[in-house]
């Protein structure tokens, strides 16, 4: 791989890896185990090897289709996980483990993927139609976006630690503006 292309796919990698490091930070405020960490950054890097991947072999036949909308899939999945975090971050009433969902397990881990990895589906598709080489821009991607999400989710655990559930609620919030910036990709 020639140094131009090194950086370049470092460049996109931590471009793309920037939301898994947001949503990292806001799920590690949540203090989950050691087991729940290593389900979101290895399913985050799982994910954002895999979606240029497929961008690249769907390319014009199914992404034509869905370029259109496929911004608002990615934010209603995002400010759906948002709102149950917000409304569970706020809810002094119950006990904190039977109101805490896992947004590790099942499908809120699923929309989280999902919801992060998108856009590295357009730059499969991207780099595709440029006949880009494809294998090792995906796998610096997915391994830049697991290793940022681990570091995300050790700082949102140290300053939920320091400063309790309003940290989670600010990690609320942190995946709500990334749910509306993904409107504008």
């Amino acid at each position: 791989m020639a140094v131009v292309d090194l950086l370049f796919s470092l460049g996109v990698a931590f471009a793309l890896g920037c939301d898994a490091f947001a949503v990292g930070l806001a799920v590690g405020t949540r203090s989950p185990c050691q087991r729940a960490r290593f389900r979101l950054w290895f399913h985050f890097g799982l994910f954002q090897f895999l979606m240029p991947i497929i961008g690249w072999y769907v390319g014009n036949s199914v992404y034509e289709h869905i370029k259109e909308f496929d911004h608002w899939i990615a934010f209603a999945l995002m400010f759906v996980i948002a709102t149950r975090m917000l409304r569970e971050s706020l809810d002094k009433d119950k006990d904190e483990d039977e109101t805490r969902g896992d947004p590790t397990r099942g499908w809120s881990l699923v929309c989280l993927s999902i919801a992060t990895s998108i856009d590295a589906l357009g730059v499969g598709f991207s780099m595709g139609i440029a006949r880009m080489d494809l294998f090792k821009p995906a796998v610096i991607i997915g391994i830049t976006a697991a290793l940022m999400t681990y570091v995300g989710l050790h700082l949102g655990r140290r300053l939920s630690h320091a400063y309790g559930k309003k940290v989670e609620t600010a990690g609320a919030i942190i995946l709500y503006l990334i749910a509306f910036k993904l409107l504008t990709i």
